[in-house]
């Protein structure tokens, strides 16, 4: 992938997940789809890793199916911002996910679902 490319999906994937509402959660391959790369789910991962940015909510990207997914040797972190949102996390997943799952508008033409990741 291009620098300027991948800066734009950067940029792309951020603007998604500045979007997902407190106590809402979106799956990596949700932020992939709305990014106009729906198979890019762990593009998203490295990107939800790299930053630093205390406006992003981060927290908010779970994997598929609910389960919590990474968050660096900061998992309990994780499960403590989804919690004060109001959501009910056990160690490994959040509860009720289909009713949480936050899937947003797609801004890019040609955006898809992502149904693998």
């Amino acid at each position: 992938m291009s620098t300027a490319r991948a800066s734009t999906f950067t940029s792309q994937v951020l603007s998604a997940v500045r979007r997902i509402p407190a106590g809402r959660v979106a799956t990596y391959g949700d932020i992939a789809a709305l990014a106009g790369s729906p198979l890019a789910c762990r593009a998203v991962g490295t990107v939800m890793r790299e930053c630093r940015d205390p406006g992003v909510p981060c927290h908010r990207v779970i994997a598929a199916g609910g389960a919590l997914g990474g968050f660096g040797r900061f998992l309990q972190l994780k499960r403590d911002r989804l919690r004060a949102e109001g959501l009910e996390v056990t160690l490994t997943r959040v509860r009720r996910f289909e009713s949480v799952r936050w899937r947003g508008r797609p801004r890019a033409a040609g955006a898809r679902a992502a149904t693998a990741c």
